[in-house]
């Protein structure tokens, strides 16, 4: 649905509510990330589905704007509400150690999710919580023009690929989005709650 010709590198930079300026790197495009904090300005105000109700926090989005790999998951959880950052509770510290087994850093990819604020009790987003949302996702990757996609769980590999088959059936190959290519898994919460899933997502 997305995607632009290739542009010199883009700076390294973090957006939260709060904050969604990068810092400036040698040889950045200084209009990448201007663009996403742009776009986090918009998620901030944004009413367009009944989320935005129970939030504390959006989440937007954070890690390497200019990054060959990106990670896309379902929504944020109580933790990340609370700080505005993706991936930050029992899930995120599990993709964190699951990016450094890879030999990267954190710092090195990009995390978003599908939808930018915390459905009621972590519940599965509804389709038109995911239609209002996912605009934003789109213009993420449309701007960062990341290699890779992993998407975490069904609800995000769903929405990328427009499969509706579970994950159990869709991991293992790859698929595409645009110019990248999407390589579908589990969700770090799926380990957390059967550790039989880590062997998997180490393969994929």
């Amino acid at each position: 649905r997305v995607g632009a010709p290739e542009s010199p590198a883009k700076p390294v930079g973090t957006s939260t509510p709060k904050a969604a300026a990068g810092s400036r790197s040698q040889g950045a495009d200084p209009h990448e990330g201007g663009r996403l904090a742009s776009l986090c300005r918009e998620v901030e105000i944004c009413r367009s589905c009944e989320l935005h109700r129970g939030r504390t926090n959006t989440v937007f989005g954070e890690g390497d704007t200019s990054a060959k790999l990106m990670f896309v998951g379902e929504g944020p959880g109580a933790d990340e509400d609370a700080q505005g950052r993706p991936f930050v509770g029992r899930a995120g510290v599990l993709l964190t150690r699951i990016i450094e087994a890879m030999g990267l850093k954190r710092g090195q990819v990009y995390i978003g999710n599908i939808v930018k604020c915390r459905p009621p009790g972590n519940r599965v987003p509804e389709p038109d919580e995911i239609a209002s949302c996912l605009p934003y996702l789109e213009k993420q990757i449309e701007t960062i023009r990341p290699e890779i996609i992993c998407t975490l769980g069904n609800v995000a590999t769903q929405t990328i690929t427009g499969e509706r088959r579970p994950i159990s059936e869709m991991r293992g190959k790859t698929y595409a989005y645009r110019t990248s290519k999407v390589v579908p898994t589990y969700h770090p919460a799926a380990c957390l709650r059967n550790p039989d899933c880590k062997k998997l997502v180490c393969e994929d």
